[in-house]
């Protein structure tokens, strides 16, 4: 069973069973016991060690954030560009919800089939506010217990404002502005009246959510340790930070033509105030650069690297367009095995617990039983179906950095033809006859993605590894396998390979998998953030952030730096000079950026929206290759898949949020809903 990342890791030092709050009949606000039949809320605060346990409860309540997919508590990868799901089926029954919201089918009656105990679906609302009122109580009585030391009430402190936190940041970015409540420990048994309270701004949301952060960040460890992975740390409540002020600085949420066109007629109805501002604010791309910058000055989070060796693949020759290229790794992308450094990440070769790129991650089962198992071939008893889009592959650079267009000039990326040689680099094989398209492309394609005969190696299993998928027509890894019983296969003709081991295997003698972490947030993500925040500055702000002023402007060097470190990473090289003179040509390069080092990370579903671009990439149809073709000449054409009851996509203004339940505006009448869901 899957529990939250705090749970997991502390559950066996519980002293007392804590149980999740049932759902109520009143309202959100409401309360009911946490504590099992032995003990009540005047138990609570009695001592130390239950008022702990009771914190840690609250913790408990949050949605396995890697859960994104399948049952999933957030639109996540599907309800993007970047993701699709092969299931033929659909309907009542569907469990991926991200189809469900890009085919119109979540309402605010609506958020999707089959949820249960831990089986989540998108009506997180209630959820969240129950985390709060539990910290709301905790905050409320930390001087009760007469056993609790100054220390260990300052440390439970932090903790509390960390979840609360956390429960307004979950509800900022997938609901909007919240309804505030302080440290009110709001009544229960009261009249309706009572409970009913506007939302405030989007602006007063998220200021509020930054300076708990803050004062959260104050009382946290700055490091964390192996026994405890998953707790937050200071670094963790910073790395937020920075994450929301990016999405405060962006066009959708910071006046201007994006702003206006979604939000511009969107006001309070208790005072008119539109929820979120129409006025455009320059100073907030300071503060994003500040919040990334300070992440980045704590000097404990680094990318995470593997030293090349015989088995690495050489750099590409003749590279120009970067005079930096070849110096050794950080100055240049020479002496590291770029496949590995961000291969292991993600498929539990690198140990996440000491990881100094994961600034807050948690261990999770769900990337084995569902991501891993939704994207491993039929034929070793995955399910075939979580695909990635032709989109996504033609994102990818060439291993020389080129894109495919400017390399489709001499020959280089070509779409005919196929490789004539077998290629084995950095453990990962690839065999002679493989689609010229997938020839010559940077590590971080290789590492994420399933392409038609790619090799899964399954190497746990004695009697079922090394195979080659092939999703033609009538293979048992594509349209072939299709049965009454399995409605499914790779309908783009991709799937996610990100999150699987060569170890991995489903099926066969032996067969096992790697234990794996979900990174929450990783040091990539600050870089790249603050690159696009410098990049986003035309002028000289001094703006406060903590206790600290800090002046920023547009720093060329300061944004190379930065990305580049991503670039490199990767086994590219960086930004040129032409491009970092244009700052739209800089944000062309990092939005690529981050579609492709983020993929199926959760950011891509934001990051669209945030940039007010999210109905351009939605109207673009999803292409793949033709799963249809009987033959390897047939196959390998771009097509708009035809045989899926998730095709028809709907792109709606409204789609950037998740709506209200209309339970709760019922009872809140002050309570406006999000835009278009009325």
């Amino acid at each position: 069973m899957r529990t939250s990342i705090i749970k997991r890791i502390i559950k066996a030092a519980l002293v007392i069973q804590v149980v999740v709050l049932a759902s109520s009949c009143k309202d959100y606000l409401n309360i009911d016991n946490y504590f099992d039949d032995e003990y009540n809320i005047d138990s609570v605060f009695t001592n130390a060690r239950y008022m702990e346990a009771y914190m840690w409860g609250a913790a408990a309540m949050f949605p396995d954030e890697s859960n994104t997919v399948r049952f999933g508590y957030t639109p996540g990868p599907m309800a993007t560009d970047e993701g699709f799901n092969g299931l033929t089926g659909g309907g009542s029954n569907n469990v991926y919800y991200g189809m469900d919201y890009v085919t119109g089918n979540i309402t605010p009656d609506f958020y999707g089939a089959g949820a249960s105990g831990e089986n989540y679906n998108l009506n997180q609302w209630g959820r969240y506010y129950k985390i709060i009122r539990k910290c709301n109580a905790i905050l409320q009585n930390l001087d009760t217990p007469k056993d609790l030391t100054n220390m260990d009430r300052l440390r439970l402190e932090g903790y509390t404002r960390f979840i609360r936190a956390y429960a307004y940041y979950n509800i900022l970015v997938d609901y909007g502005p919240a309804i505030l409540l302080g440290d009110e420990v709001v009544n229960t048994n009261e009249p309706l009246e009572y409970y009913d309270r506007p939302r405030a701004t989007y602006d007063e949301t998220m200021d509020y959510t930054c300076e708990e952060l803050e004062k959260a960040a104050h009382l946290l460890p700055k490091e964390g340790n192996m026994l405890n992975f998953g707790r937050p740390t200071k670094g963790a409540a910073f790395a937020l930070i920075a994450r929301l002020r990016l999405i405060h600085a962006s066009p959708l949420f910071n006046g201007g033509p994006v702003a206006a066109s979604y939000y511009g007629n969107w006001t309070r109805k208790t005072d008119g105030v539109h929820y979120v501002s129409q006025q455009y604010d320059e100073s907030r791309w300071a503060v994003a650069a500040a919040a990334a910058k300070r992440v980045m000055n704590m000097g404990q989070y680094r990318l995470y690297t593997v030293q090349a060796d015989d088995a690495t693949a050489p750099l590409p020759a003749g590279v120009t367009s970067d005079p930096n290229f070849y110096n050794i790794y950080p100055n240049g992308a020479g002496g590291i095995d770029a496949f590995h450094s961000y291969s292991d990440i993600f498929t539990g070769e690198a140990v996440a617990r000491i990881n100094p790129e994961i600034i807050w991650g948690r261990s999770t089962a769900y990337i084995n039983e569902y991501i891993s198992k939704g994207s491993f071939p039929p034929s070793l008893g995955g399910w075939g179906r979580f695909c990635v889009t032709q989109k996504v592959v033609d994102a990818y650079l060439m291993d020389d950095g080129r894109t495919k267009e400017e390399a489709t000039r001499d020959g280089y990326y070509s779409e005919t033809g196929f490789t004539t040689e077998p290629r084995n680099f950095s453990g990962y094989p690839m065999n002679a006859g493989v689609y010229n398209m997938y020839a010559n492309r940077e590590m971080r394609f290789y590492a994420s993605i399933g392409f038609n005969e790619a090799i899964w190696q399954a190497l746990s299993s004695s009697t079922l590894n090394n195979h080659t998928a092939k999703y033609y027509y009538q293979d048992v890894d594509g349209r072939g396998g299709v049965t009454a019983t399995s409605p499914n296969y790779p309908i783009t003709g991709y799937v996610i390979k990100k999150f699987n081991h060569p170890m991995d295997a489903f099926n066969g003698t032996g067969a096992r998998h790697m234990e794996k972490a979900y990174a929450i947030i990783r040091y990539a993500e600050i870089l790249l953030s603050y690159a696009e925040a410098l990049n986003n500055l035309t002028g000289s702000h001094t703006v406060q952030l903590g206790d600290q002023q800090h002046t920023i402007s547009r720093n060329v060097d300061e944004i190379k730096n930065a990305f580049n470190l991503v670039r490199y990473r990767a086994g590219l090289p960086g930004l040129t000079d032409t491009q970092l003179a244009s700052s739209s040509q800089v944000q062309a390069q990092i939005e690529r950026e981050r579609m492709v080092e983020f993929l199926w990370e959760n950011r891509r579903y934001y990051d669209v929206r945030r940039w007010g671009i999210y109905e351009e990439t939605e109207r673009e149809p999803i292409r793949g290759m033709n799963p249809d073709g009987a033959t390897r000449e047939t196959y390998y054409r771009r097509v708009i898949p035809g045989t899926s009851s998730f095709l028809t996509r709907i792109v709606n203004k409204r789609s950037v949020w998740v709506p209200i339940p209309r339970a709760e505006m019922r009872r809140l009448p002050s309570v406006d809903q999000n835009p278009g869901y009325n």
